[in-house]
């Protein structure tokens, strides 16, 4: 009996790489039952950073380190998009870091209810991907080129969205969760964007008030990528969306928008 813990101490160390976390469902699907778990914690071969999950006791614990868990690790279909995503990227740097800092995650379904209660610095904020794109699911992003894999901690890959994917994402934040100036700047400085990858999420998209902003921004800061857009195949809909109360409204695209931000810069 001795033999076989050490064993399965042993096998827990290949599968559950330091910094990283696990919970109770896959420690049981890999064969560790409650009270072996419990002995493993008791002997301080495991630590609980909250009920129903567990870490080696070496490894710092960050949400990069988490989100590789539950990607990697857990199976979770859950992508780092929107401004998180841009930041990683280096797109953001520059703008204000003020209030609490969110993770943005992605996915069909949210993650497990113990993310949100470990002691990280940073707040998980999930948005289910498919309320925003039609087909471009998670597990397709990687091959159509709207995910990419960037180096993780622990060189572990992280799954993010595309600086294209991602400004979409954020756009949709757009006025409740972001303001229009912090916006404003991180389009400014999206030079470089792929409009073959913009085209295709753009025809993906289903928010109306996103691809209208998204091409507000982009004519307000004249990016060259714009030209290479078929407009033709992206619908736009109709009628009025009001996005700033008391606001200019846009009658290219029938946006209101802030009155400081009414004019190409």
């Amino acid at each position: 009996m001795a033999e076989q813990k050490i064993r399965k101490l042993n096998q827990l160390e290949r599968t559950l790489p330091e910094g990283l976390v696990v919970d109770a469902s896959w420690m049981e699907r890999h064969g560790y039952s409650t009270s072996l778990r419990s002995q493993y914690v008791s002997a301080g071969w495991l630590v609980q950073p909250v009920r129903s999950t567990y870490k080696r006791p070496i490894g710092k614990l960050d949400w990069q380190r988490t989100v590789v868990s539950l990607q990697k690790l857990m199976g979770h279909n859950l992508v780092v998009g929107g401004r998180t995503a841009l930041d990683l990227q280096g797109f953001s740097h520059y703008l204000s870091a003020s209030g609490p800092k969110f993770v943005h995650l992605y996915g069909k379904e949210p993650p497990p209810g113990w993310l949100v209660k470990l002691p990280l610095q940073e707040s998980f904020r999930f948005h289910k991907s498919h309320v925003l794109f039609k087909t471009l699911a998670d597990e397709q992003g990687l091959q159509g080129g709207t995910l990419r894999q960037l180096q993780g901690p622990a060189e572990w890959p992280l799954t993010v969205s595309t600086p294209e994917r991602a400004v979409l994402e954020l756009l949709n934040e757009l006025p409740l969760h972001e303001s229009f100036h912090q916006v404003d700047m991180l389009v400014e400085g999206l030079r470089t964007l792929s409009p073959k990858r913009l085209q295709t999420l753009l025809v993906d998209c289903r928010s109306i008030k996103v691809k209208r902003l998204f091409f507000w921004f982009a004519e307000r800061h004249q990016h060259t990528w714009l030209k290479q857009i078929n407009r033709a195949t992206i619908n736009l809909g109709v009628g009025k969306r009001m996005l700033v109360k008391g606001g200019k409204l846009n009658s290219k695209y029938l946006i209101t928008v802030p009155e400081d931000l009414g004019a190409p810069v």
